[in-house]
This record gives structure tokens, sequence and C-alpha cells, in this order.
């Protein structure tokens, strides 16, 4: 399967030109080949937590589903989700047809102001079966949890599709911060995919205050792509054979399912 991820800037305030970006990035993934897409987290709302908790993501998931019809592929977006009194920050797959087949709500909130604006999910994601491949869905600060992604595998999930969005840590008295969340991208994805044993398609916000750095890693931890810090779009042919070959290599899931079985 061909892949893509998209690495842009988004608007605050202005989901109509967010929603183009991704129409297009769409329409050129397509005609490169590209059976899927996957987009940052609140794209569509721009990475704003305080402030996007009553978007309309009912109305963004409708635009959503229309721009998978229209280009024929899958496309994976993050909205906004109420819930009676709850919000959640969610991510969906959409179908060719345009049909939403499975929203994920994130588990792991990031940090004071997705604290304070969202409410965590409570249910581990579903295991879609996308030509021929077992899916699932997490979202940004859910793959930097080695639990999170090992859950998936041991479900069945041979690929990993995640919207992000990793801010730069700003310097600290003049000098680079420690923590270079860059580093998110380059090392701790590559390290979730190789400890797991699946694919995963990371896609980040690029532009001022965020890391970039969207990658594709495979099951041996090896950068299939990875984007710089600029607006991209990055593609990936994901070999099947890499699955079993790694799998056979380190049996780090037989293990690991002896351990914590799934009940």
């Amino acid at each position: 399967m061909r892949v893509a991820a998209l690495q842009s800037p988004s608007t605050f305030g202005d989901w109509q030109r967010n929603a183009e970006i991704v129409r297009k990035a769409a329409r050129f993934a397509a005609g490169e080949g590209a059976q899927l897409l996957v987009t940052p987290e609140l794209f569509l709302s721009s990475y704003q937590p305080a402030d996007i908790a009553n978007d309309p993501g009912h109305t963004h998931r409708e635009v959503l589903a229309e721009i998978a019809r229209e280009c024929g592929l899958f496309l994976v977006a993050s909205t906004v989700e109420a819930d009676g009194e709850h919000r959640h920050i969610c991510a969906s797959l959409f179908s060719p047809d345009g049909e939403e087949l499975a929203r994920y709500r994130k588990q792991h909130l990031f940090g004071a102001a997705e604290l304070a604006a969202f409410t965590p999910g409570t249910t581990d994601p579903q295991i879609l079966e996308v030509l021929g491949w077992k899916v699932a869905m997490g979202v940004c600060f859910d793959v930097e949890f080695p639990e999170f992604v090992r859950q998936a595998a041991l479900g069945g999930a041979e690929l990993l599709l995640v919207p992000t969005a990793i801010p730069l840590r700003p310097d600290v008295d003049g000098r680079p911060n420690a923590l270079d969340t860059r580093m998110i991208s380059t090392l701790v994805v590559p390290c979730r995919a190789y400890e797991s044993q699946i694919f995963i398609v990371y896609s980040n916000h690029s532009g001022e205050g965020f890391s970039g750095n969207s990658t594709v890693a495979d099951p041996f931890g090896q950068r299939l792509t990875t984007a710089q810090d600029d607006e991209q779009i990055v593609l990936a042919d994901l070999d099947r054979s890499r699955l079993a070959e790694a799998r056979e290599a380190v049996d780090y899931l037989k293990i690991a399912s002896t351990l914590h079985p799934l009940n």
C-alpha cells in the first residue's frame, strides 16, 4: 500500500482554508498513487486547544468525508467531538466512498490546555481492515506511551495512523531547550514501530512553533520517509513482507501476548 502524510501550517479561525489544503493534498496524494492520506491533529480547527473545544466537529467531518469521496482515497483526520458536556479530540478514518468507518477518542491528553478543554477517551482504538491491512488510529501523545502501541499490535494492528501536533520547546535563557521535540518523530516513532513490530504513519503540523518531521516508520524501526520542517506531502510504500520478516527476526509480540494476554 502506498501511504501519504500531509505536513502543513494550519490557520486558526479559517477552517475552510485548512480544508482546501487537505483537499489539494488528497488530490496530489491520489495522483501519486497513494491509497491513504493521514493529516495532522486538529488540522481544520488549527491546534489551539483552549479556543476550539466548541468547534463544529460534525461539520468538519462532513467536509472531510466529501474530500475522501471526491479524491477516492482513505483519509485520516482529527476533529473535535462533542458528547453531551464532554469534548474529545478524535481521529476519524474515512473511506473512498465518503463513509466514516471509525472514530477514535484520544486517550492521552497533553498539557494543561488540552486537559482543561477536553476529556480523555477510554476506549482502545478499533482494528479495521483497509486494503487487506489491519489498521488502528492514535492521536499525538498516545504514541509516546509504548503500552498504547503494543496494545494495538497485540490486537492485530499492522499499521498505526497518527495525526499529531508536536510543538517545539522554547529556548531557555537564550540556549536551545534540552528537550528537542523533533526527536519524537525521528527517534520515538521508529522505536515504537520496532518494539511493537508495526508500521506507523505520523503526520505533524509545520510552521512557526511546530517540529514538523512527519514520519513513516517500518517494523524494523527504519524511517521510510521523514519530512523536514516545511510544508510537504511525504509518500511511502508499505511492504507486507517486512512485517513477517520483523516478527520472525525478534518475536516481541509472541512473547508479549503470553505475558499480557488479551481477555
